[in-house]
């Protein structure tokens, strides 16, 4: 179905279709041209612009009553007409999300479809943007269903997890250092034969009692 939408929506309306297809010129200069089927073809042609009119008319009749009416036409009438042209933004949002690329990403198509449903409505036509989780009812939802946090990795851009990845691992050849192990043992000690995790203790202790 979304196939079919993007078909009938093309994201380039504007170029003509002799410059989207190209014909050989072989192909017009080596097959002679027969007269017959050029008539036949000119009068069907004919008979198809005359019978236009009744076919269009024919294609687009008045929507059913949506209390009345089957399941089939209330989803051809007053669901896809919706819904296809939210999943088609919902597939060009994924592809920029690199969602195809990778297994986890941070991208949630039930979220973002929502966001979407919900400002494309045409009750809403004069409101502002409104975000998915600025949503009253999602907001309410959430009060009573909370999530688990997003992990951080899936946060992060690229360049973001690579200056932390680098900076770990120049603290790690520094601290690798013979002068720098030294310094660490020696701070070590100090805290053993000072007690300083008691001394610590007993501050907090004596602060918590006042």
């Amino acid at each position: 179905l979304i196939l079919e939408y993007e078909a009938e929506h093309p994201q380039f309306p504007d170029v003509p279709e002799s410059k989207q297809e190209s014909v050989p010129l072989e192909v017009g200069i080596l097959q002679p041209l027969d007269m017959e089927q050029f008539n036949s073809a000119l009068a069907a042609d004919t008979v198809h612009q005359q019978s236009l009119p009744t076919v269009e008319a024919a294609s687009s009749p008045e929507p059913p009553d949506p209390k009345t009416c089957s399941p089939r036409e209330y989803l051809e009438f007053y669901i896809f007409p919706v819904l296809l042209p939210g999943l088609a933004e919902l597939l060009h949002e994924a592809e920029k999300e690199k969602c195809f690329e990778g297994r986890r990403t941070k991208f949630i198509a039930s979220d973002f479809l929502t966001e979407w449903l919900y400002n494309k409505n045409p009750k809403r036509k004069d409101e502002s943007f409104t975000e998915f989780f600025s949503i009253p009812f999602v907001k309410d939802w959430l009060k009573d269903h909370p999530r688990p946090p997003i992990p951080l990795s899936l946060l992060l851009s690229e360049e973001e997890a690579s200056i932390i990845i680098q900076s770990f691992w120049r603290g790690y050849r520094v601290r690798c250092d013979s002068e720098i192990q030294e310094l660490r043992q020696w701070q070590k000690k100090l805290r053993e034969e000072r007690h300083i995790n008691k001394v610590v203790k007993q501050f907090w202790t004596k602060q918590e009692a006042k």
